[in-house]
This record gives structure tokens, C-alpha cells and sequence, in this order.
């Protein structure tokens, strides 16, 4: 379940990131592209679980790590949007994925060339506004003042840490006006679909065994 990818590098160099895979080299593949930052915290047992029941389903499944993500010995302050998504494309490639289900933020990296899911997929300047209004808050409650414009103009010229990760001033420039594409085959699923509100609105890491169910059956489903 636990296994690794090889990506490719600046040069002809190549690196080594983590992979979670349910893979019996079975027809359907499916290329997971996860959630961003806090959102991956609490979504992280909710996106395996997701697999766990796509593979009851007879689907293989491929959640990669990428530089700078989770478990890389990859700097994150360095890493840019289009090396992520380079990089998942690199990764699709190498699962040989036939499909791909984008989580949030994750619809910004989705492959174009893939058919499949975009599940509530959220904007860079929505997931940008959120992290900034996070640490906006967190400077009031110990007495400091910042101001979200003043802010984005520093990360744009010099990189942010948000919420604990260092994002450089290139990946912000970018996720400024980064907005998720439905390539051709690809659908939206809405979390309107689903009962209850989504995971990542949760003060704290959780799961839903309804709302994990009811992803996997309409991935299933549509792949039968």
C-alpha cells in the first residue's frame, strides 16, 4: 500500500516521493490529486478511506506525494505551480492512471488529458483568502495587526508562511489567479451531493464513512 514514485527533475535528475496505492493492475486507475495545506490534514483519512472502497469496488488508486508535500524531503518554499503540476502529470504517467479525481484545491493540478472527477473543487485566490484570513485572526489574539492586502503584496514579491508552510512568492503569484478547468470528460461533484458539510470545514481532522461512501459509489458507478 505503501510504496514510491520516481519524478523527474530539473537537468535529467530525478527525485522519490511517497505513493499510497491500492494497485492489482487491474483496467480502472485512478489518479488522486488531494487537498492543499490544513485541508490535506483533514481530509487526509477521508481520501484513503475513498480508496479503501474504490478498491472494494475493483478500482485501483494512486495518491502521490509531490516536492515540498507530506513526507518530501523537498523544501515546500521553493516548490511553484507548474512544477506541481508538471509533477502530477509526471505521476499519472507513471501509475498509468486512466482516470483522475481531483480533491479542492486539487483541481488545480489535475492532468488535462484525463477523464473524471472534480470533487468541490476550490479556487487559488479562495484558498489564499482563507489562509490569510487564518493568520490575520491569529495575529489579532496576540495583539498584533495585519492587514490581508499588505499581506498578499509581501507574499507576491516575497513568499508567505501561512498556517505553518513557507510558500514562496512565485506559487503565490500563481495561485492568485489559478482557477480549477474542467478538461473534457471531466464532471464536477458538488458537495451539495452529499449529507452533512464537507471535512475540511471541521475545527479538526475527522471522517464521514456516509459522505466517503457516497464519493467512491458515484466513482464506481460511473466507471461500471
Amino acid at each position: 500500500m505503501i510504496s514510491t514514485w520516481t519524478i523527474p527533475l530539473a537537468e535529467g535528475k530525478t527525485g522519490e516521493e511517497l505513493l499510497v496505492a491500492f494497485d492489482r493492475k487491474r483496467t480502472a486507475r485512478v489518479l488522486v490529486c488531494p487537498a492543499w495545506f490544513d485541508e490535506a490534514n483533514k481530509l487526509r483519512r477521508f481520501t484513503v478511506e475513498v480508496m479503501r472502497r474504490l478498491d472494494s469496488a475493483g478500482i485501483d488508486s494512486f495518491l502521490p506525494d509531490l516536492p515540498g508535500c507530506n513526507d518530501s524531503l523537498a523544501p515546500l518554499g521553493t516548490q511553484t505551480l507548474a512544477g506541481w503540476q508538471t509533477g502530477m502529470q509526471a505521476a499519472a504517467e507513471a501509475v498509468r492512471a486512466t482516470h483522475v479525481l481531483a480533491i479542492r484545491a486539487g483541481a488545480l493540478l489535475a492532468p488535462q488529458d484525463l477523464p473524471g472527477w472534480h470533487y468541490a473543487p476550490q479556487s487559488g485566490p479562495k484558498l489564499l483568502r482563507g489562509m490569510i484570513r487564518a493568520r490575520t485572526i491569529a495575529a489579532r489574539e496576540t495583539g498584533r495587526e495585519e492587514k490581508a492586502e499588505a499581506l498578499m503584496a509581501l507574499g507576491r514579491s516575497e513568499g508567505l508562511v501561512l498556517g505553518g508552510w513557507t510558500l514562496g512568492a512565485g506559487l503565490i503569484r500563481a495561485l492568485d489567479t489559478a482557477e480549477p478547468v474542467l478538461a473534457e470528460g471531466q464532471t464536477e461533484i458538488a458537495q451539495a451531493m452529499f449529507a452533512g458539510p464537507g471535512l475540511w470545514l471541521r475545527a479538526e481532522p475527522g471522517e464521514d464513512s456516509r459522505q466517503a461512501d457516497a464519493l467512491a459509489a458515484i466513482l464506481a458507478e460511473s466507471l461500471a
